[in-house]
């Protein structure tokens, strides 16, 4: 029986899961694996999912939501593929010198459609000696409406992820003040599923998190342009040319993964945001919420890359 898939949404700096779609990853494995749509984020999160027997990716923020509404939540992350945040701060003028200081008495707006990136953004500002409640928040608006904003002049700096950021860059609009990535190891994204199905089905997760880890390797030998003709089919309505140059941004920023390991650095940059902006209650252990069994195994075979 294929294993179902579920892709949170569809975002460049997920391109190393497309990757192992286009690359027939899976396939190389002997495994079959189906992209599909997931459901929505409290279904995600509450013990319901671990009473089937798929596998999703997402932030280990779902993780940490998961086992502070429940305790005794089923669900661990496995496979570890963006390993930093992919977010960026884009301002309508240059600012080579951005301080977070600078933040306050801007027209500002964070993005709406998912919590983890103002969650970490407030974070940094605290942590930089900024009031997150200083700061002239534009909350609600889409990542679409805010880039249009920026360029109509309506807001100074906006909070976005690739390609909006890019195509601002691109076309003269937006500069970029501050790559999130730059704050080091915060884990973003990852597989996770009940534990139940990784013990069911332990060969099966094994294979994939084993075709993860050869897709990553193929990622980090290839030219960006490569990159972005594997995985074009997934980005239409988004240039080759503004493609190339998301991917080679966030190489540069070292954003993917170099293995499929979940590290408890990155985990722990995490939680803490989580905890400081007030998405959860309580702290998990790192054991609670991240099953290493699979990484561990398929770093230590060294497979070749496809």
């Amino acid at each position: 029986m294929a294993i179902a898939l579920y892709e949170s949404f569809r975002a460049v700096f997920y391109t190393p899961f497309y990757l192992a779609h286009a690359l027939r990853a899976y396939e190389a494995e002997g495994v079959e694996v189906n992209l599909t749509n997931s459901p929505d984020l409290d279904y995600r999160v509450s013990h319901r999912a671990g009473e089937d027997a798929n596998v999703y990716w997402g932030g280990p923020m779902r993780l940490m939501v998961g086992h502070d509404r429940d305790p005794q939540s089923p669900i661990a992350g496995f496979c570890e593929v963006v390993a930093r945040d992919p977010f960026f701060l884009v301002g309508r003028a240059p600012r080579e010198d951005f301080r977070f200081a600078d933040l306050p008495g801007l027209r500002f707006a964070s993005v709406s459609e998912v919590p983890t990136p103002w969650m970490c953004l407030q974070d940094d500002l605290r942590r930089a000696g900024v009031d997150p409640a200083s700061v002239s928040r534009v909350a609600d608006g889409t990542m679409p409406g805010n880039a249009a904003a920026l360029r109509e002049g309506r807001l100074d700096v906006v909070q976005l992820f690739q390609p909006f950021a890019e195509q601002l860059v691109a076309d003269g609009a937006g500069h970029i003040w501050n790559a999130a990535a730059t704050r080091g190891a915060c884990s973003y994204t990852t597989f996770y599923a009940p534990r139940g199905t990784l013990r069911d089905r332990e060969d099966e997760i094994l294979r994939m998190t084993r075709a993860v880890y050869r897709t990553q390797k193929w990622l980090h030998s290839h030219a960006p342009g490569e990159i972005a003709q594997a995985v074009a089919g997934f980005f239409p309505e988004t240039s080759g040319a503004i493609l190339t140059a998301c991917i080679a941004r966030y190489l540069a920023l070292d954003i993917w993964g170099r293995t499929p390991l979940l590290p408890r650095d990155g985990f722990d940059r995490l939680q803490a945001a989580m905890l400081s902006g007030g998405l959860i209650g309580k702290a998990a252990s790192y054991e609670t919420c991240v099953d290493t069994q699979f990484a561990d195994r398929v770093v230590a075979e060294d497979p070749p890359p496809l």
